[in-house]
């Protein structure tokens, strides 16, 4: 839990806090969509978010907001624990909410075109999809 803290989250940060937060997202991120995207609503828009957030046209403070947000979805202690079906994600929902209120218009067509061909072919290699 040392990689964000709850304090940290959507605020902007030094050089170094934005640094920490983007390669926390980088190592973790894939991980973790790949055990929840099933189980949340809202997968596309954070797979979405992730791709603009690493996209090098996207402006720094928006990268900054995203990968921030992101953070707040991967760690492992929650405000509201992801094993509550349903409601377990739904703080990390509101992060990502509030982040994309703050970066509207950033987050591509492209970016969104990117975590539909992933999400895809994460399901198409799932055994029991179907």
């Amino acid at each position: 839990m040392d990689d964000v803290k709850f304090g940290e989250i959507l605020l902007p940060g030094d050089v170094e806090t934005e640094t920490r937060r983007e390669k926390t997202v980088r190592a973790k991120f894939w991980p973790k969509i790949a055990r929840v995207a099933r189980k949340v609503p809202f997968a596309r828009d954070a797979v979405a978010a992730y791709y603009c957030a690493t996209d090098p046209a996207t402006p720094t403070r928006v990268r900054g907001i995203l990968f921030a947000a992101l953070a707040y979805f991967i760690m492992p202690a929650d405000v509201v624990p992801d094993v509550f079906a349903l409601i377990g994600f739904s703080d990390d929902m509101a992060v990502l909410t509030a982040a994309f209120a703050m970066v509207r218009g950033h987050i591509r067509d492209r970016h969104y075109e990117s975590a539909d061909k992933v999400l895809t072919q994460s399901e198409a290699e799932t055994p029991d999809a179907g």
